[in-house]
């Protein structure tokens, strides 16, 4: 049977490996000739310092799949075209220019992208062109699970149970790329210098902002393997920071250098062979989907709350506020386990989910302010940034998002510390100036003694500040804040 087009176009987007490509895969089986491009967007670059851990990742996972593409055409001509353009009318345009009739990729329901995504289909459909989306970075998606009411599910165990009752091998299954690489097409010769430097698209390196994690599909595949041999103390394991506990996958499934499927199909084998460790991560994988899913049936908790009784909380405004938010953003807040998972993100691109939770309660509810501002800081610095989780964990930290924590459960950064760094291990590795201090001290070192803090080199509010917040009083400032959505606290999301 002959393809239904003579020439396609694969755009990479989030999803930057040659491998269970549903993209790829399809556009290979309908194509006589298939090239592949990635856009650096510079709808998106723009907003970007000019020094981007997510760029460099970016960037040093494109040489590779270019390689992969060469590899899998054995054909050296083959590979990326890659520009650094807006992609909403650069892409429009390479397929004009090539003769593309369809352009594939994976589906992306953030609501940029699909105002972006609508854009493109719209002006290919001007020229008879098709813009073909496929589910990638999810198991399932959108309205794939639904309530007995057919309605989207907004809270988490029902959402759990319904994908595990759901789950099989068609969803779990791979997209075979290997079998339809003949018809790679070489690059046109205009395209065929391939990734750009970091420089030609207006960024490089930084000392400071060195990428601390391995790109590419090959990195993805080290980090996978060195997770396997530890998954089924996962379970045991994943709170405690100073501990080698989590998968370190975040960043590869934010870009796709690793199929959400062959990780999904991996774990869920081992959680039916008993491992709890293995069931505790595939759990962390069905909050992901249920997140996407959410943002994909109500965008609005994108900028707003998703229970709209929450926007009426006053947050905390002015020069006090102002010097707060300074201080949690730069970890000098004098609670050790919110500094240290402060520096833990400015240094590395990376933070411990236990303090995820712990630094976003502190931010909402010790100091009173505005979960939106703690959420863009995320959005600037963690290297796994996704849209859909980051709303989803810092609406759940506020309690006005869906499923959310109690908005009377506060963390108290303290007892967070001492019962998951207990050594203080992970507290003296991003707080050096602490070391000294005992295991009983280093937690709360403002009710440390005198000759205890003078022993270990520790001035307070000099080398290390005083508490920004007392906790007990700021506790009872936040229920008092919150008492404007007191009545809606027992509602169904």
């Amino acid at each position: 049977m002959p393809a239904p087009f003579s020439r396609g176009l694969v755009w990479f987007r989030r999803d930057l490996r040659a491998h269970d490509h549903p993209a790829l895969h399809h556009a290979l089986r309908e194509c006589s000739e298939v090239h592949c491009v990635f856009v650096f967007d510079e709808d998106i670059l723009s907003r970007l310092p000019r020094a981007d851990r997510r760029v460099l990742f970016i960037h040093e996972s494109l040489l590779e799949l270019d390689q992969a593409l060469r590899t899998l055409a054995q054909d050296a001509h083959v590979g990326l075209i890659v520009l650094h353009a807006s992609a909403r009318t650069a892409v429009p345009e390479l397929a004009h220019r090539l003769g593309a009739q369809a352009v594939y990729a994976g589906r992306d329901d953030e609501p940029g992208a699909l105002e972006r995504d609508a854009y493109v289909r719209t002006a290919l459909a001007q020229h008879g062109r098709e813009l073909r989306l496929f589910k990638d970075h999810t198991v399932f998606e959108r309205s794939e699970l639904l309530t007995q009411a057919a309605s989207p599910y907004t809270v988490f165990t029902p959402y759990k149970k319904a994908w595990l009752r759901e789950i099989d091998g068609y969803f779990l299954a791979s997209y075979a790329v290997a079998g339809g690489q003949g018809n790679l097409a070489p690059c046109p010769p205009w395209a065929q210098e391939g990734v750009p430097s970091l420089a030609a698209i207006g960024f490089g390196p930084s000392a400071e902002l060195a990428l601390k994690v391995p790109s590419g599909t090959s990195g993805g595949q080290v980090l996978w393997q060195d997770f396997t041999a530890r998954i089924d103390t996962y379970d045991r394991a994943r709170d405690f920071p100073a501990v080698k506990g989590p998968s370190y996958l975040g960043v590869h499934l934010r870009f796709g250098t690793l199929s959400i499927r062959e990780l999904a199909r991996d774990a869920y084998k081992r959680m039916r062979a008993g491992s709890q460790g293995a069931a505790t991560w595939l759990s962390e994988l069905i909050w992901r989907d249920f997140y996407l899913q959410l943002m994909a049936h109500f965008p609005h908790a994108m900028e707003r709350s998703f229970k709209p009784a929450y926007d009426a909380i006053a947050w905390e405004t002015g020069a006090q506020a102002e010097a707060l938010w300074v201080a949690w953003c730069t970890g000098r807040t004098g609670f050790p386990l919110v500094d240290a998972a402060m520096e833990q993100l400015h240094q590395t691109g990376y933070m411990h989910n236990r303090l995820r939770m712990v630094v976003a309660s502190f931010l909402v509810k010790d100091l009173g302010l505005d979960w939106r501002r703690g959420e863009a800081h995320f959005a600037e610095w963690l290297n796994d940034y996704e849209l859909a989780s980051n709303n989803g964990g810092w609406q759940w930290a506020s309690s006005s998002g869906c499923d959310a924590q109690p908005w009377f459960r506060i963390f108290n950064p303290v007892t967070q510390s001492l019962k998951f760094d207990p050594q203080g291990r992970f507290l003296r590795r991003y707080l050096p100036q602490l070391a000294a201090l005992s295991e009983k001290h280093i937690h709360a070192p403002w009710a440390a003694p005198a000759d205890a803090l003078q022993a270990a080199g520790v001035v307070l509010g000099e080398n290390y500040p005083l508490p920004i917040v007392d906790h007990a009083q700021a506790r009872e400032r936040t229920l008092a804040r919150y008492a404007v959505v007191k009545e809606q606290a027992s509602d169904a999301c």
